[in-house]
């Protein structure tokens, strides 16, 4: 039995971090180098106040050294003997927390410490055998059980005459007031720095957000312009920064100024546009208005001719050519005063439309037109009533029927579907032809679009038809979109339901459609 393959790993980006904000990085980088520069010098201060503390502590060592090494010698050469740490420290003035071990030339060692409270206690094995240590290590600085840490020095007193040997002193003095100090230091550092860095934040998010009001004033107008339509109709940017925050002898304000001068020429260059747009509309509506008049009388000429039975062949085709295109032209010219008239606003009578009836009318007149194609159709069980003109709402349905027809070979699925979405009336057209390419989806609704470069006939219309539905769905506040793959190529158009009450008084029963 053969083992399964272990699953691939599965690589997972990681998450993009989210950048930080101009504010968050000024106030990062000041505070980050007065805190380097605070710390700096808490610790140059610090290490300079432990050397003159140290420094202090050990001329202090040594002058007590000194001392009890003079009254050793005094008391030797009185009573010929060594005398103990204890005799030797009390009733004398010395500072509290001193240490003493004297050790005899018989090895004989006696120690004693004296508190702060001026009495002395004498040292035990152990802490005599600690301070011993010290030396022995040449260190200065010692722990004593009990006592804490002290500095220690050593001296050795000549006095093999006198008492048959020398005689070692060993005087320690106390370290803890020194790291008191110290500890007391660094609390102040630390209070006064995490106090001075506080304000020094507050300052400088105060002075930083003021500094970058203009850039805010900047970005909150952008906005506003860029979530006004831009794309057409009449157009007109009224959004300005304010001047107190455009001031150009800043370097903030030199943004907001350079801002508005962009939109003012912005605002000027889309008058300029939409002036051109509106003259070149008229001038669409106006030739096509005026081309209609003449292609009557060619088309009337043409019927006209035809009655003469007389006529050669030849001729008799040539007319027959002419009156064919010029019925052509004639819808070509339709269509561009359609589109000229739907862009103005025009054209539209809105009422209650049942698009369930318009659906199974226009099924009903493509299935004649392609008996090749497979046509189906899709209703709910109650009629979808919207709002608007029922010519253009039929000429929507009848042109994305007519795209499917044009540009899918015999035998493809057409499928009309009609359904409800919360306050939305939804229209699919979808066919299982080969689809749209890629590059040709872009412009799919453009005027004059078509996939063929080469503009033959027998590949399709003028080009018009679903730039027409596309002015016609968005002049009903509706949408349109196209989704296509091999095999599968969806046209869907959205359109707002009736209100209730119009799509109740209005609504009739469709008539029946063959599934």
């Amino acid at each position: 039995m053969s083992a399964s393959p272990a699953p691939a790993a599965v690589f997972t980006a990681p998450s993009p971090r989210r950048p930080l904000t101009l504010q968050a990085r000024l106030m990062a980088a000041v505070i980050g180098f007065v805190s380097l520069i605070v710390v700096i010098i808490a610790i140059i201060t610090s290490a300079t106040l432990g050397q003159t503390l140290e420094e202090g502590l050990r001329q202090q060592l040594l002058t007590n050294r000194d001392r009890v090494a003079q009254i050793t010698t005094e008391q030797a050469l009185l009573s010929h003997t060594v005398p103990t740490a204890t005799n030797l420290l009390i009733g004398r003035s010395v500072p509290p927390g001193i240490l003493l071990i004297i050790i005899a030339p018989d090895r004989t060692a006696t120690g004693a410490v004296v508190g702060d409270d001026g009495t002395t206690t004498e040292l035990t094995t152990q802490q005599m055998q600690q301070a011993g240590l010290a030396i022995t290590e040449n260190r200065g600085t010692t722990a004593i059980s009990s006592l804490g840490s002290y500095q220690v020095t050593h001296d050795v007193l000549q006095t093999t005459q006198l008492l048959g040997g020398d005689v070692n002193i060993v005087v320690g003095l106390p370290r803890e007031q020194i790291q008191r100090n110290i500890g007391a230091l660094f609390t102040t550092i630390a209070l006064t720095t995490f106090g001075g860095l506080i304000l020094l934040a507050l300052t400088t998010a105060i002075t930083i957000r003021l500094g970058l009001r203009p850039l805010r004033a900047v970005a909150a107008t952008a906005t506003r312009v860029a979530n006004q339509p831009l794309d057409r109709g009449a157009v007109q940017i009224q959004e300005r920064v304010p001047l107190t925050e455009a001031d150009p002898r800043t370097e903030t304000g030199l943004v907001g100024a350079a801002l508005n001068k962009l939109l003012d020429h912005v605002d000027a260059s889309l008058a300029a546009r939409q002036k051109n747009e509106e003259r070149m509309r008229r001038f669409v509506a106006d030739a096509s208005h005026e081309l209609r008049t003449p292609l009557t009388s060619i088309r009337g000429y043409s019927e006209l001719s035809l009655r003469d039975t007389t006529l050669p062949e030849t001729t008799h085709t040539a007319l027959e050519r002419i009156q064919a295109q010029s019925l052509r032209m004639t819808r070509l010219v339709e269509d561009l005063l359609l589109l000229a008239r739907l862009d103005e606003g025009r054209e539209l009578v809105h009422s209650a439309v049942d698009l369930s009836r318009l659906a199974v009318e226009a099924v009903a007149d493509a299935r004649p037109t392609a008996p090749d194609h497979s046509w189906n159709i899709e209703l709910p069980d109650e009629p979808v009533i919207v709002t608007g003109d029922s010519g253009r709402l039929s000429q929507v349905i009848v042109n994305l029927l007519a795209n499917a027809r044009t540009h899918t070979p015999a035998g493809t699925q057409v499928t009309l579907r009609l359904e409800r979405d919360k306050n939305t009336a939804v229209l699919r057209v979808h066919d299982d032809g080969p689809g749209i390419a890629p590059e040709h989806r872009e412009e799919l609704f453009a005027r004059f679009a078509r996939g063929d470069v080469s503009r033959a006939r027998q590949t399709g219309g003028s080009g018009l038809g679903l730039a027409i539905v596309k002015a016609i769905v968005e002049g009903h506040s509706g949408t349109i979109r196209v989704d296509s793959e091999p095999g599968d190529t969806t046209f869907t158009v959205r359109l707002p339901l009736a209100p209730v009450e119009t799509s109740d008084a209005e609504a009739t029963p469709h008539p029946a459609a063959d599934q």
